[in-house]
């Protein structure tokens, strides 16, 4: 049964090893700076596709705004210059013909509070299908209904479409918010602390629904909770000082990590 069991996690492995080598995004030599301040230090890395993917390091080490770039979202920054590359597809996201609402489509973000708008549940979800010109109502009920369903919120709420999302729980928030990004039908969700001002019963129910998600999208989170990070990510990064010390398996990051910065993040001895 040992040979069987060691033989089975060698197998998934290998599996990941190769999805890791035919990643979705590919990120060479990436620099930051705000102003004089750089906060991203050569960074480079892949992403898989349809797997987690997690950021994990101290407050200030860079993990939010390596996220911010992969949607360009740094771009609304004063004063931020980069260098290096990001391509998505094998399509550079920097490329001066890249059309960057289409872009952030493609790549779609949740943020650490979750944000819904002053409009009705609906509303929330039809607001980026309208952006991108879906008028019709029957187009735009079924991409409600789909969205809602895809961020397993559809059955709380389906009776009251109409109702103002303000007035929803922060868990049903942040699931709305989850939704909005699916309804312009992402490839790569963008997660930035998504369970922080959560309690227990609502994170495990945002846990549960990425592990659903991630059969159909890429899913890169920033999270602070190691335990989390342990239990959803098929990938682990590990960063420190703008710096990307470490990538890989998640299993192999947490329990024989090569390098001694890692190791002394994971066991709590700094952070």
């Amino acid at each position: 049964m040992t040979t069987e069991l060691s033989l089975d996690l060698l197998a998934d492995d290998t599996r990941m090893d190769l999805a890791l080598a035919t990643p979705i995004v590919e990120i060479s030599n990436l620099s930051l700076f705000y102003g004089a301040k750089q906060a991203l230090h050569d960074v480079t890395l892949n992403i898989p596709e349809r797997h987690i993917t997690a950021f994990i390091g101290p407050s200030g080490c860079g993990k939010s705004t390596l996220l911010r770039c992969l949607n360009r979202m740094n771009d609304l920054i004063d004063h931020v210059r980069i260098s290096g590359r990001i391509a998505i597809r094998g399509h550079d996201i920097h490329d001066p013909q890249q059309d960057v609402t289409e872009l952030r489509k493609r790549v779609g973000m949740v943020f650490q509070k979750s944000n819904p708008f002053p409009k009705s549940i609906y509303e929330n979800i039809a607001f980026g299908p309208r952006i991108l010109g879906t008028r019709d109502r029957a187009t735009l009920d079924e991409i409600v209904e789909r969205s809602l369903r895809a961020a397993a919120l559809w059955d709380e709420v389906k009776d009251r479409l109409n109702e103002s999302a303000l007035g929803m729980s922060g868990g049903q928030q942040q699931r709305l918010c989850i939704g909005r990004a699916l309804a312009v039908e992402p490839e790569i969700l963008l997660m930035d602390e998504p369970c922080s001002a959560l309690d227990p019963i609502a994170t495990a129910r945002i846990e549960d629904l990425m592990l659903e998600l991630k059969q159909r999208y890429t899913i890169v989170i920033v999270t602070h909770n190691m335990q989390q990070a342990a239990r959803m990510s098929d990938y682990t990064a590990f960063m420190y000082m703008g710096k990307l010390i470490e990538v890989g398996l998640t299993r192999k990051v947490f329990t024989t990590p090569l390098e001694q910065q890692t190791e002394d993040y994971i066991t709590g001895r700094f952070g």
